[in-house]
């Protein structure tokens, strides 16, 4: 409290500090919070009462409506939000996050997309209820400054006169629909795409050329895939969601071809699968760059899905981390024949010395003689190992208990005397 006045005896008025704050602090202020309580704050002070309408920055999502009356509809509430943004928001809007689970057809979104294409948008995050597509509006595809984007459960069908995201970096399509033949033309017209995540879009044949492209997502149903003029691709994941039955779809060395700053790379079982055909021995060309290596959902039950793992391993030399998850339910357990042929594949790699390899994680081993031998020529071949990481798989029906598994695996020669061999019993 100020001192007493004393010719008065009274106390002086403390100053309205909120009130005396730049304009800029407490922009900054308003944006650090949720849009809740930013809206909140235009009962604090007089000079406070409109700042929330300067929020270059905006996320209506279930945290919102978790907070607000729920005797009235989601729809309802939605509109009264965008009622007052669009009557009350001055100045651009750089991010906007939509992303409610509840929300049914709504026409006032329509006209939420119409505002932001004129307002600046730059981040666009459009997230709706599965089952749900909600189609883009025309109003859309004049987002010229347009540089993330992020879509899911949308139907998205292109104007003729549309050209492109000029200024797109990253884009993400979840559970979208669009027609095959426009996500290739999508792609190639956004010359700047350097992220792009495609999951469960609803789309076979997909055909690519970005030559700014750094890291590509995908998973769904591979059915035909062309990945030309990447020459900057440095993370790629596959996960090939829809069994189509045959193996060998396409020619591993000729995939690999066109990535040769590729860096890490993720492929589940039917990925492999999908391009497990006629493995050389050897890529024919260098692929020096590559340092992690993932198989998810991985069996080694299977001899050509098990020659193509094998055949990474081996044609990546600068190879650093490599990250093995089993899962064993897609195929039938090998019979003799094929387990003595998948064993020859596996220890063909004692030609091979892994002489950059640091790290191994390998979960949900059940002591298959392939697995065995595996782990054994990875300790034996690595002389630079740090750490190899083992998770047992679940369940009763296994060829060997945890604590056999463990036994064995404690006699395996160690190429390197620091290799730290980790075994996680529960």
């Amino acid at each position: 409290m100020p001192p007493k006045d004393k010719k008065c005896g009274s106390r002086a008025l403390a100053p309205d500090i909120l009130s005396n704050l730049p304009d800029n602090i407490i922009d900054a202020i308003v944006m650090l919070l949720p849009l809740r309580d930013a809206v909140r704050t235009s009962i604090l002070s007089k000079t406070w009462r409109y700042n929330w309408c300067r929020l270059p920055v905006w996320t209506i999502d279930q945290a919102l409506w978790d907070v607000t009356n729920n005797a009235i509809s989601p729809t309802t509430r939605f509109t009264n939000i965008i009622y007052h943004l669009l009557t009350l928001h001055v100045g651009p809007i750089s991010k906007f996050t939509l992303s409610i689970a509840t929300l049914g057809n709504c026409p006032k979104i329509d006209n939420l997309i119409y505002f932001l294409s004129r307002n600046g948008i730059q981040h666009l995050v459009l997230q709706f209820p599965r089952g749900n597509l909600y189609k883009l509006p025309s109003s859309f595809f004049t987002c010229s400054q347009i540089s993330h984007l992020s879509l899911q459960n949308c139907l998205i069908m292109f104007p003729p006169a549309f050209k492109g995201f000029e200024k797109l970096v990253s884009l993400e399509l979840c559970d979208v629909t669009i027609p095959s033949k426009f996500i290739g033309s999508l792609i190639s017209c956004c010359p700047l795409l350097e992220h792009l995540v495609l999951h469960s879009t609803i789309t076979n044949h997909i055909q690519i050329r970005a030559p700014k492209l750094r890291s590509f997502d995908f998973t769904g149903k591979l059915i035909f895939l062309s990945l030309e003029g990447v020459p900057l691709l440095e993370k790629l994941s596959l996960v090939d969601t829809g069994y189509s039955g045959k193996a060998g779809k396409c020619g591993i060395a000729k995939f690999l071809e066109s990535f040769p700053a590729l860096k890490h790379l993720h492929l589940d079982y039917f990925s492999v699968r999908f391009f497990a055909g006629a493995v050389p021995k050897l890529l024919p060309f260098a692929l020096n760059s590559l340092k992690h290596l993932h198989l998810s959902e991985f069996s080694l039950d299977e001899l050509d899905v098990a020659s193509c793992a094998l055949y990474l391993i081996k044609s990546f030399p600068f190879l650093q981390e490599i990250e093995i998850e089993v899962y064993d339910d897609w195929v039938e357990p090998a019979g003799g024949d094929v387990t003595s042929e998948i064993l020859e594949k596996v220890k063909s790699l004692s030609n091979v010395t892994l002489n950059h390899l640091r790290v191994v994680e390998f979960a949900g081993i059940t002591g298959t003689d392939p697995e065995m031998q595996l782990i054994k020529l990875l300790l034996a071949k690595s002389p630079k190992l740090a750490r190899m990481l083992i998770k047992p798989g679940v369940g009763d029906d296994t060829p060997k208990s945890r604590i056999e598994v463990l036994a064995e695996i404690t006699q395996f020669r160690r190429a390197s005397p620091r290799a730290e061999v980790v075994y996680k019993l529960a």
